[in-house]
């Protein structure tokens, strides 16, 4: 096999060697950031002030980490955390010897993270007395933006790898195997851009007076996570108990959050309707 062809991949996620700084944080962080960026220029003319965004936004923050690494831990390696409880709250991992040592947060499921953003957003809703879905729907309409860096984050840290393959863009994974495989990381990200795109540039600009009634809520979800659903058929399974089942984890989870979209983009069309 000619590995010339294809693009050899062999970035060392650490930004210094043998330091904490990762490329994985470095990019989440960056990904919330811009997020937070685009949701500010979208609020003139909101009922949003800078002061609703700072509040809501550290809600928010906190609850996609927090939603994000239990959804991990539940999802996927329930028994594993359910006897090693200090690695589902501290970044360490211990070793043979019964040695902690840090090694950062090494699981975070996006599906937990959808879960726990809701349930922060909803805290802040009920905190701050402001109007939950418009709040949710304002910060639905920049969500994939995050999604595109937490997925380069993921090919910086040569994880959530596809199958092998022999399209002329395989990534090979040195640090997986030698094997061209799909790039699932960067076909999620890429996807999760223009979805972005989409729904900052076209939908809430055609559809503004729709705000608050759950409408770009819903159709961001339907968007993500049938991406999502689809880009797993070229996935690598992430644990074993998957190649028992007919979709894997991911796809699984996917299924009733689309369904949850089609749900609100329908009662909120019919509200409109209504008006």
């Amino acid at each position: 096999m000619n590995h010339l062809s294809y693009i050899i991949w062999d970035i060392d996620p650490e930004i210094v060697a043998g330091t904490p700084l990762r490329y994985y944080g470095l990019l989440f962080i960056t990904g919330l950031i811009l997020s937070g960026w685009a949701l500010k220029r979208m609020l003139p003319g909101t009922r949003l002030t800078n002061e609703d965004l700072q509040r809501f936004s550290l809600y928010a923050v906190i609850g996609v980490f927090v939603g994000a690494r239990l959804g991990h831990c539940l999802f996927y390696e329930p028994a594993y955390y359910f006897h090693h409880p200090l690695e589902l709250f501290l970044p360490v991992a211990r070793d043979a010897y019964g040695a902690y040592h840090f090694v950062g947060y090494q699981g975070l499921a996006s599906h937990g993270g959808v879960i726990g953003m809701m349930v922060a957003l909803l805290l802040y809703a009920r905190v701050a007395r402001q109007n939950f879905l418009y709040t949710l729907d304002m910060v639905a309409v920049v969500a994939p933006l995050a999604g595109c860096f937490i997925r380069l984050a993921n090919l910086m840290n040569s994880e959530i790898i596809g199958y092998p393959s022999n399209v002329p863009w395989a990534f090979v994974f040195v640090r997986e195997d030698m094997l061209p495989r799909h790039p699932a990381q960067l076909y999620e990200s890429v996807a999760y851009l223009a979805i972005w795109a989409f729904n900052l540039f076209y939908l809430y600009r055609r559809n503004k007076t729709m705000t608050g009634s759950g409408f770009f809520t819903g159709w961001t979800l339907i968007l993500v996570f049938t991406t999502r659903f689809f880009i797993e058929f070229v996935k690598e399974r992430q644990v074993a108990f998957e190649n028992r089942m007919m979709f894997d984890m991911g796809q699984w989870l996917s299924i009733p959050f689309i369904v949850t979209g089609i749900v609100l983009v329908v009662l909120a069309i019919r509200k409109n309707d209504r008006k």
